[in-house]
């Protein structure tokens, strides 16, 4: 009987146990993370008590969670190993064979620039432009030249004139009129000289009685030159009671096949279609503007005042390695303008970086038999602003020329052009 008892006490003592412990505990999972690219791949980690069994791994907090788990980051990107290249041209002795290595911003893709024996990248490819432009003299004074077709250099495919006197045809950038690059003027009198300004500001190209040109300079600092490298950005022109803006918009990547022009007529914008010769026509002032190309390029003309043809160019990586400009094409390419000009009436009181050599007393001061003359005289052609008339030199009313000067109406062409001194720019006569 006493053996009875106790096991009914035992079995008692048993089944209040199993009531107090409740159900069997499950042993906490075994998880890792997945990611071969967080700190905690493949480490070992335990679902926490809340859910012994179904928990999955946070990749990012390297903690084992219940419930959904945030999306993993994306991987970091893929370092390239940069690519050996070497000039194989064998005029470059000192730079020939010798190993370089791809820069970090296009490791895989760059070339040798020989005369610098530096790798480059290589230039973003934009659209093919068309096949050089064909132009045509128009000037009855010299028939012997007259309505003959000649097709632009290879220098400037799509932007070069006739010369008449030497019936070839020369790019804009190298006739009279023309502020190409950073600034190289060439004057009416055909002498060449560079204008450098300061980046940021204003200066007068241009101030007589009925017509002001000013342009805005950009440009970036050189510590070792003490001056601004620095390019024409835009235009603001005042004639009449009109102003024409014309502008190079700031650009980081240069593609010619986007369009970085920028117009507007008396502070409205004007909008031309992408398509070469599409024009558009102001409803009073007598402007006309004319596509010369789809993209960046425009001839401006006011009706018996002036013609200015303007293309917008960037900096590119050979211009900065070869002028040791430091730009790099991440930050910026410095769009600006280069810019041909020929003017109808001007008087013989015409002044500005440009317009003084235009004038019936203007002797060029700049020093010839230098490679790179240049004119002084910030401070005399400073504008405080695009549209100001306020530099020390100028002419600007707003009405037309009461006397026109012996320059009305110059075609470029007549004059006869030869070099003074070998490589110091041009000496001209009519």
């Amino acid at each position: 009987m006493k053996g009875v008892t106790l096991v009914i006490v035992v079995v008692f003592i048993l089944a209040l146990a199993f009531a107090e412990a409740g159900p069997p505990k499950h042993k906490p999972k075994k998880v890792r993370c997945k990611n071969k690219y967080s700190p905690c791949y493949k480490k070992d980690l335990y679902c926490p008590a809340s859910c012994p069994r179904t928990c999955s791994v946070d990749c990012n907090s390297c903690q084992a969670v219940c419930g959904p788990v945030p999306p993993l980051p994306p991987p970091p990107p893929k370092v390239q190993k940069p690519k050996k290249v070497e000039c194989k041209d064998k005029k470059f002795p000192s730079c020939h064979n010798k190993p370089l290595f791809c820069p970090a911003s296009c490791p895989r893709s760059c070339s040798v620039d020989c005369a610098t024996c530096q790798p480059v990248c290589h230039a973003v490819k934009s659209p093919p432009l068309s096949s050089p432009k064909r132009v045509r003299c128009m000037n009855k004074k010299y028939p012997a030249c007259y309505y003959r077709e000649f097709t632009c250099p290879a220098a400037c495919p799509q932007t070069c004139q006739v010369d008449s006197v030497t019936c070839s045809p020369v790019c804009n950038c190298n006739k009279p009129g023309a502020v190409c690059e950073d600034p190289r003027f060439i004057g009416a009198d055909g002498i060449t000289f560079y204008f450098h300004g300061k980046k940021d500001q204003d200066f007068c190209l241009v101030t007589d009685s009925n017509l002001h040109i000013n342009a805005r300079f950009i440009g970036k600092r050189d510590s070792n030159m003490g001056r601004d490298f620095t390019w024409v950005q835009s235009l603001g022109i005042l004639f009449d009671n009109h102003k024409l803006y014309i502008g190079a918009q700031k650009t980081a990547t240069w593609n010619d096949a986007l369009d970085r022009l920028s117009l507007s007529y008396d502070d409205h914008p004007i909008s031309l279609l992408e398509t070469e010769g599409a024009s558009w026509k102001s409803t009073a002032g007598g402007v006309t503007i004319t596509r010369s190309r789809p993209t960046n390029a425009v001839e401006v003309e006011a009706e018996g005042k002036f013609k200015i043809k303007a293309v917008v160019v960037p900096i590119t990586d050979k211009d900065s390695l070869i002028h040791k400009y430091g730009i790099t094409p991440q930050e910026d390419c410095f769009a600006h303008l280069d810019l041909s000009f020929k003017f109808n009436s001007l008087s013989d009181e015409v002044n500005g970086v440009l317009g003084q050599t235009y004038g019936s007393n203007y002797t060029s001061r700049v020093k010839m038999g230098v490679a790179n003359p240049v004119l002084g005289g910030d401070k005399k052609f400073h504008s405080s602003s695009m549209f100001a008339t306020d530099c020390a030199v100028a002419r600007f009313n707003g009405n037309g020329n009461e006397n026109e000067g012996s320059y009305a109406g110059i075609e470029f062409a007549d004059l006869n052009c030869a070099s003074g001194i070998s490589g110091s720019g041009v000496v001209c006569k009519r």
